[in-house]
Protein backbone atom coordinates (compact mmCIF):
# COMPACT_ATOMS: atom_id res chain seq x y z
CA UNK A 1 0.00 0.00 0.00
CA UNK A 2 1.41 3.31 -1.15
CA UNK A 3 0.66 6.76 1.20
CA UNK A 4 0.36 9.47 -0.33
CA UNK A 5 2.11 12.45 1.73
CA UNK A 6 0.30 16.16 0.96
CA UNK A 7 2.96 18.39 -0.34
CA UNK A 8 4.21 20.95 2.17
CA UNK A 9 3.05 24.54 2.18
CA UNK A 10 5.15 27.11 0.70
CA UNK A 11 7.17 29.34 3.22
CA UNK A 12 5.28 32.71 2.46
CA UNK A 13 6.66 34.21 5.46
CA UNK A 14 8.76 37.04 3.35
CA UNK A 15 6.12 37.61 1.32
CA UNK A 16 5.09 40.55 3.81
CA UNK A 17 7.77 41.75 4.66
CA UNK A 18 11.82 41.20 3.52
CA UNK A 19 14.83 40.72 6.26
CA UNK A 20 16.51 43.74 6.88
CA UNK A 21 20.34 44.19 8.10
CA UNK A 22 20.92 45.39 11.93
CA UNK A 23 24.19 45.65 13.31
CA UNK A 24 24.85 45.13 16.74
CA UNK A 25 25.85 47.86 18.90
CA UNK A 26 28.53 46.14 21.07
CA UNK A 27 30.59 43.94 18.27
CA UNK A 28 29.00 45.77 14.79
CA UNK A 29 28.64 41.63 13.89
CA UNK A 30 25.56 42.47 11.07
CA UNK A 31 22.97 40.33 10.86
CA UNK A 32 19.57 39.56 8.41
CA UNK A 33 16.26 40.62 10.96
CA UNK A 34 12.24 40.34 10.80
CA UNK A 35 10.53 40.76 12.93
CA UNK A 36 6.59 39.34 13.04
CA UNK A 37 5.69 40.67 16.47
CA UNK A 38 7.66 42.35 19.67
CA UNK A 39 8.00 38.63 20.60
CA UNK A 40 9.00 36.91 17.52
CA UNK A 41 12.14 37.33 15.88
CA UNK A 42 14.04 35.50 13.30
CA UNK A 43 17.40 36.12 12.40
CA UNK A 44 20.17 35.43 9.62
CA UNK A 45 23.52 34.93 10.68
CA UNK A 46 26.24 35.39 8.36
CA UNK A 47 30.10 34.04 8.30
CA UNK A 48 31.42 37.55 9.02
CA UNK A 49 28.37 37.87 11.70
CA UNK A 50 29.52 34.53 13.25
CA UNK A 51 32.92 35.83 13.88
CA UNK A 52 32.52 39.30 14.99
CA UNK A 53 29.93 38.34 17.94
CA UNK A 54 31.70 38.03 20.97
CA UNK A 55 28.96 36.22 22.89
CA UNK A 56 28.51 34.05 19.88
CA UNK A 57 32.46 32.94 20.12
CA UNK A 58 32.46 32.57 24.10
CA UNK A 59 30.57 29.61 23.93
CA UNK A 60 32.24 27.63 21.23
CA UNK A 61 33.59 24.37 22.14
CA UNK A 62 36.24 24.79 24.66
CA UNK A 63 36.08 28.40 25.75
CA UNK A 64 34.55 27.73 28.93
CA UNK A 65 31.83 26.30 30.55
CA UNK A 66 28.88 26.71 28.10
CA UNK A 67 31.18 26.10 25.71
CA UNK A 68 29.19 24.66 22.42
CA UNK A 69 25.66 25.96 23.62
CA UNK A 70 24.96 29.37 22.13
CA UNK A 71 21.14 30.29 23.22
CA UNK A 72 21.52 33.98 21.31
CA UNK A 73 23.30 37.35 21.99
CA UNK A 74 22.21 39.93 24.77
CA UNK A 75 23.78 42.80 22.96
CA UNK A 76 22.41 41.85 19.77
CA UNK A 77 18.78 41.45 20.95
CA UNK A 78 19.15 44.60 22.74
CA UNK A 79 20.50 46.34 19.34
CA UNK A 80 17.52 44.64 17.56
CA UNK A 81 14.57 46.11 20.08
CA UNK A 82 16.34 49.68 19.37
CA UNK A 83 16.06 49.66 16.23
CA UNK A 84 12.40 48.41 15.71
CA UNK A 85 11.80 50.99 18.96
CA UNK A 86 13.35 53.91 16.63
CA UNK A 87 10.68 52.55 13.67
CA UNK A 88 14.19 51.42 11.62
CA UNK A 89 13.09 47.45 11.72
CA UNK A 90 9.51 46.76 11.05
CA UNK A 91 7.14 44.94 13.17
CA UNK A 92 5.24 43.10 10.76
CA UNK A 93 1.87 43.00 13.12
CA UNK A 94 1.39 46.38 13.53
CA UNK A 95 1.06 46.04 17.52
CA UNK A 96 1.98 49.11 19.70
CA UNK A 97 5.06 48.71 21.48
CA UNK A 98 4.23 46.72 24.88
CA UNK A 99 4.02 48.84 28.04
CA UNK A 100 4.96 47.45 31.34
CA UNK A 101 3.73 49.48 33.68
CA UNK A 102 5.62 48.12 36.60
CA UNK A 103 8.72 48.73 34.49
CA UNK A 104 9.90 45.07 34.81
CA UNK A 105 12.24 44.31 31.46
CA UNK A 106 10.18 41.95 28.67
Amino acid sequence: MTTHRPAPRPDVRLDDGAMEPVTCSTCSARVEVRKSSWDQTSIQWRTEALSACLERRATEPGSGPNGGVFAGCSALHLSIRESAVRGELPVQSGEPLPVNPEGAPH
